[in-house]
């Protein structure tokens, strides 16, 4: 870490989320110990009612040699990897779970159990990722999409990866939240193809995304700080003020969460939306908090309908 600065939950979110019933979550491969712990610290915070699927024998062996109590908690035996990932699907399917959070388990395998059509999960909207990011010492949301599933977005694509975000935004009581379409310029170029891709969204999001405002291209500074929007004559409510900052690559997605992370202690809650539940989607990587932050936004996001 270039940055020492301790991770900082999302206060709103967290309290938001503790107001509301815990939403019952499928932890797809809960047989290791990061897994487990997480499901177990989110439901001890009342966000989740987890169902813990993989090796029951592994999964109790884990619970008994960290004492940690789970006979409150249902198990669904399932090994190995595929056979877990359908099985949560399954729940999800059933309506016994009304989300998921990937545990143990290959995100790949995960996401073609949800997207396999026998389970019946799509929504006819691409699913797309989002990550909520949360900065010490700061009270302004962000979120960055798509910086993990889409690698590099058509204009359908985008258009689902924009209201998925807008959706998001809504269901975390943002009014009207302020999309950024980013690209390396705030200027349509011919030579720049993002660009292009911004404004074609632009102009259909008039008409197409209702309860929000979509702008752009934008380069980065112009899209978070009102002074260089000022600076260069924009004039839009996104300019400098933006709350969903859309990426028209994978690879400016993933620099800049984790240049937030690095440089920043920026915590990255990541979520999975787009089909008929939302998914967190964790890593060993992950500290207990962004594990935390991830299942409070998923838990808000199972229990919203967009208006």
């Amino acid at each position: 870490m270039l940055s020492d600065h301790p991770f900082q939950l999302p206060a709103h979110v967290i309290e938001k989320a503790k107001a509301l019933d815990p939403v019952t979550m499928a932890v797809a491969g809960a047989d290791h110990p990061v897994a487990l712990e997480s499901a177990i610290r989110a439901a001890e915070a009342g966000l989740i009612q987890p169902i813990l699927v993989g090796s029951g024998k592994e999964i109790e062996r884990i619970a008994k040699e960290n004492a940690w109590d789970i006979r409150d908690m249902r198990i669904v035996d399932a090994d190995p990897e595929e056979a877990t990932a359908k099985a949560a699907a399954k729940l999800a399917t059933l309506g016994e779970a009304k989300a998921l959070m990937k545990g143990q388990i290959h995100t790949d395998n995960l996401m073609r159990a949800v997207l396999n059509r026998d389970a019946d999960l799509r929504t006819g909207r691409r699913v797309s990722h989002v990550f909520h990011m949360t900065a010490p010492g700061s009270d302004r949301e962000l979120m960055i999409t798509d910086g993990a599933v889409n690698v590099a977005p058509d204009e359908k694509t985008m258009m689902d990866i924009v209201i998925n975000a807008v959706e998001l935004a809504q269901a975390l009581d943002i009014v009207q939240p302020k999309v950024a379409l980013l690209s390396g310029s705030e200027s349509v170029i011919e030579s720049m193809p993002t660009t292009l891709l911004a404004a074609r969204i632009r102009d259909r999001a008039k008409d197409e995304i209702a309860g929000a405002h979509v702008d752009g291209p934008f380069a980065l500074d112009n899209a978070v700080s009102p002074d260089a929007a000022k600076l260069k004559g924009i004039n839009s409510p996104v300019a400098g003020q933006a709350d969903i900052l859309a990426v028209p690559n994978i690879e400016m997605g993933n620099a800049l969460f984790k240049s937030l992370v690095y440089f920043r202690s920026a915590l990255a809650a990541g979520v999975v939306l787009g089909a008929r539940v939302p998914i967190v989607l964790t890593s060993r990587a992950d500290p207990p908090e962004a594990r935390l932050a991830a299942a409070a936004i998923a838990q808000i996001r199972a229990g919203f309908t967009p208006s």
